[in-house]
């Protein structure tokens, strides 16, 4: 049976209608795949990054949340070792759980589920054999954590089936970043996952290992509307040479401090430091992310005393800010070998116009990794309807997507 109305309810809001229909085609789904077993639901959403943009490598700190958009999963426990999963519209996969060490790397799904495994036997958890049904509303290649949510749904279901429970979120993080670094080859921080596992808004710290701190903040209470623009042009993969030199240059100016990540440096000497590091380096743009750095953390910071202070709306400028920040300092709205192509810029650059037009209290910025892709747009609710409408012809109606920030992370929805 699917998850209780009052369980969907407790998730989804006033959603929760919509999401009984998604449970009823996985549960139909699940059946005609892999025969009438009693299956356990599980549910993981994807996540926004609201401040702290290429922050977390560094040993920074974000300000992250999981979103209204989620992967969902009908499953079930097989006991003889094999894990099928079937993601909808993806090829089926299938490994015996304890030859994980023998599936080769960068081969997809396949590589990334015994990726988790080895993460799991190297920490002492317990896996085996399950049956998964997988269907999604979580946009691929969008900023929104598409792999991390389906990650942190896989901890989930081996939370639940294997270890009664006792994985922390924290650990959810760091197998699915284990999975990434190891057997994607990805160099992936841990803010997609923890944003994805624990639900919320959070503070992030990662300064030493990570820190979180779940806090009360959404758009809602704002009367506010998160939306999510992609705006296409180039996949992350097509991107991955610019991913890095963020943090690598980011680096090299830790390097001159004879540090390893910028969280180690000292704000003040590294300003007072700054011609002969500048000339050191002979690098401006690392020392402009550097920059980026520095602020960002501390917008981080002023955002957390807002919320505490009770002033939530502030977190508004210093998102704004943030985005500023990122197109000016950081450099990650387009890919400065392909001037020609700036999508990124153009969709920002229409939705402050939109934001003027209609002179309205909205902000604007990248959104995620950066380069191509996606931007985040905070408007009023009563204006998300005309904005979708006013940017289809630009990127697509399909391409526009309302959200908002979801209370719970990770977790089994119901048997």
């Amino acid at each position: 049976m699917i998850p209780e109305s009052t369980v969907l309810n407790g998730i989804y809001g006033e959603d929760a209608e919509k999401a009984k229909v998604r449970y009823e085609h996985l549960e139909e789904m699940y059946k005609k795949t892999f025969g009438d077993d009693r299956v356990s639901y599980f549910s993981a959403p994807g996540r926004t990054e609201i401040i702290g943009n290429h922050t977390d490598h560094n040993g920074g700190k974000i300000l992250a949340g999981s979103i209204t958009m989620d992967t969902i999963a009908a499953a079930a426990k097989r006991d003889d070792g094999i894990i099928r999963v079937v993601s909808e519209g993806y090829r089926p996969i299938e490994l015996k759980a304890a030859d994980f060490a023998s599936v080769p790397t960068c081969k997809g799904t396949l590589s990334l589920i015994a990726g988790m495994l080895e993460a799991c036997s190297k920490w002492g958890y317990s896996f085996g054999g399950f049956n998964a049904y997988v269907t999604t509303e979580v946009i691929s290649s969008a900023g929104v954590s598409s792999s991390a949510s389906f990650e942190m749904l896989l901890c989930a279901i081996l939370n639940a089936f294997f270890n009664d429970g006792k994985i922390d979120v924290a650990d959810y993080a760091r197998i699915g970043q284990y999975a990434e670094n190891h057997y994607w080859e990805k160099a992936s921080g841990l803010m997609d996952q923890m944003a994805c596992a624990v639900g919320g808004t959070i503070l992030l710290d990662f300064a030493d290992g990570v820190k979180y701190e779940k806090v009360k903040f959404s758009f809602d209470e704002l009367g506010k509307s998160l939306i999510i623009v992609n705006t296409g042009k180039a996949g992350h993969a097509d991107l991955s040479a610019e991913y890095s030199s963020i943090p690598e240059e980011m680096r090299l100016v830790a390097k001159a401090f004879g540090k390893t990540n910028l969280c180690e440096v000292d704000e003040d000497e590294f300003y007072k430091k700054l011609p002969e590091i500048r000339e050191q380096i002979g690098n401006d743009r690392a020392i402009l992310r550097a920059m980026h750095y520095f602020n960002e953390c501390h917008r981080v910071e002023s955002a957390e005393k807002a919320i505490k202070k009770g002033k939530p709306e502030k977190v508004l400028k210093l998102m704004k800010a943030s985005g500023r920040s990122s197109w000016e300092l950081l450099q990650n709205c387009f890919v400065p070998t392909m001037p020609q192509t700036q999508p990124i810029c153009v969709a920002l650059a229409l939705t402050e116009r939109f934001i003027r037009e209609h002179d309205i209290d909205g902000i604007c910025r990248i959104h995620g990794g950066g380069f191509a892709g996606v931007i985040a747009v905070v408007l009023p609710k009563d204006y998300a309807e005309d904005y979708a409408a006013y940017m289809a012809p630009y990127v697509g109606a399909e391409s526009v997507h309302v959200m908002g920030i979801r209370q719970t992370g990770a977790v089994k929805v119901g048997d």
